[in-house]
């Protein structure tokens, strides 16, 4: 069931292109105002959708090139309000679905933080380290304020484990391509086609795959299974190293693929 998610579901439904495009940011990284800078070359290039993080400093699920951008962007001062202002930014130009760990949401509250993060005007909330079976107060916030929780299946999930999560889906289903953390593969895994098929028939929103999509074949070959194609790893190193206009042109690059 999609709850409130009207952002979302027309980003996915009016992209124009095999597949929505939703790279990845992390917010404050380079800087606050560099990284806003970023999310909007990223709009203006054909990004359907962003993924902003809010760095933290314990984050399980980031591989090497995101977790260096989290630590870089809380050395130099980061914060959650920080970032959500970031995304208030943003949101006027492209939907915005924060990537947030639990400690995070959890010291401000369920119900605090979702009306922050929907203040801030995100689209809705990506918690890699919140199990299914302990997400109903925060979906349940997240429904109240009009924010998508989005949940996420990983390769290993059984089937009655991807048909709980994909019920109680908001927004889509983030579907990881690989076990392990982020960053960029020579190589997408080969149960994924599999995988996103048993996705599919346990839900009615939109699934998109992320982890590992690093080049336009990559990008082609996950838009010809799924809805969606989130890029991460490749578009923070592309901040890091050429600031906006180098996210803009990958960008560019990622969204002439899936036409």
């Amino acid at each position: 069931m999609s709850v409130a998610a009207s952002p979302i579901a027309a980003a996915f439904s009016a992209h124009g292109k095999r597949a929505a495009l939703m790279p990845y940011l992390m917010g404050g990284y380079p800087s606050i105002d560099e990284s806003v800078e970023a999310g909007l070359a990223a709009a203006d290039a054909g990004a359907d959708l962003l993924e902003l993080g809010i760095p933290f400093s314990d984050p399980l699920a980031d591989g090497p090139v995101i977790h260096a951008a989290g630590t870089a962007a809380l050395a130099a001062g980061a914060t959650p309000f920080g970032v959500l202002g970031a995304c208030e930014r943003l949101a006027v130009r492209v939907p915005v679905v924060l990537m947030v760990y639990s400690n995070i949401v959890f010291t401000a509250g369920a119900s605090g933080f979702a009306l922050r993060a929907a203040s801030a005007g995100a689209s809705g909330l990506i918690v890699p380290d919140l199990p299914h079976d302990e997400a109903g107060e925060l979906r349940e916030a997240c429904d109240a304020e009009g924010l998508a929780l989005v949940p996420l299946v990983a390769p290993t999930s059984t089937p009655e484990r991807i048909a709980e999560i994909g019920a109680d889906a908001r927004g889509f289903v983030y579907t990881v391509s690989l076990t392990g953390t982020t960053g960029e593969r020579d190589e997408i895994g080969p149960d994924l086609a599999s995988t996103v098929q048993r996705v599919r028939e346990s839900t009615d929103v939109p699934v998109a795959v992320g982890f590992g999509i690093s080049t336009r074949e990559q990008a082609r070959a996950i838009a010809e299974i799924a809805d969606g194609v989130i890029v991460g790893s490749r578009v923070v190193r592309a901040a890091g190293e050429g600031g906006a206009a180098a996210v803009g042109s990958l960008v560019g690059d990622f969204a002439d693929a899936l036409r």
